[in-house]
């Protein structure tokens, strides 16, 4: 019986050294992506419609797990009113693509919604945002009962604090973390950064991208790279407080 198990035990080990090779590569399989934006900002419309929209049709969403955190140069003031850099309306539409995100988890389906949205306000239509549900096929609903109650207030509140909470901090936007680096102004640039780090098999729309790597300008402004400091994040319940208000930033 001893000699059995003499030899099964490095069996065992052999099995759980393979089983966590498999959760490494099943957990670092995707790179991540973080897009942190406001709805009313031109480059950053420009970005989702013009560049990010292309991995969701190149086949390079297969290597990289996208995040949106619509919130951008927004404050919270001292009474819990959010004040946004492009005005009150700006406040609606994160307001509304916040709600979106939570509606439909689902990353194909929320950024078909935003994107649709941010296609509108790059061509200066941003008032029909509305058409999007029927465009997209969508039930407007919960978007709707979400974006102006509590429960779209405290989404707003959430993205400031996950905006806020980067280190280091945003300098604009859009502000695009690949693997946890900021890309800083190469962020168009975005696509061959998934590449490098993608560890799988590249997909066929990194093919022409793999000898063209940027390199991250890493100046006085720049970084080591991109964190959140965990103490500052919770999440998102009940217990989160905050009124929103849209008002007017005095700033540019």
């Amino acid at each position: 019986m001893a000699a059995r198990l003499h030899h099964f035990l490095p069996l065992a080990a052999l099995l759980l050294l393979v089983g966590a090779g498999d959760v490494a590569a099943a957990g670092n399989g995707k790179v991540p992506v973080a897009l942190y934006y406001e709805s009313l900002c031109p480059a950053s419309a420009d970005f989702v419609v013009n560049h990010l929209a292309k991995i969701f049709k190149d086949g390079l969403l297969d290597a990289a797990d996208v995040t949106l955190v619509p919130y951008g140069n927004a404050k919270v003031r001292a009474n819990g009113a959010i004040s946004c850099q492009h005005g009150p309306y700006e406040c609606i539409l994160n307001n509304v693509e916040a709600c979106a995100i939570d509606a439909w988890p689902d990353l194909n389906v929320h950024f078909g919604f935003i994107n649709c949205v941010e296609d509108l306000v790059v061509k200066k239509k941003r008032e029909q945002w509305e058409s999007c549900f029927q465009k997209q096929g969508l039930d407007p609903k919960p978007v709707m009962e979400c974006y102006s109650s509590e429960r779209g207030q405290k989404l707003s509140l959430k993205y400031g604090k996950q905006t806020d909470a980067l280190v280091p901090p945003h300098k604009y936007v859009p502000w695009v973390v690949v693997d946890g680096q900021p890309l800083y102004d190469d962020y168009e640039a975005f696509e061959s950064f998934i590449c490098k780090a993608y560890m799988g098999h590249p997909p066929k729309a990194c093919q022409g991208l793999s000898r063209q790597y940027p390199i991250v300008q890493q100046v006085v402004k720049a970084g080591n790279g991109v964190s959140y400091n965990s103490a500052d994040l919770e999440e998102l319940d009940d217990s989160v407080d905050g009124e929103i208000e849209m008002v007017q930033d005095d700033g540019n």
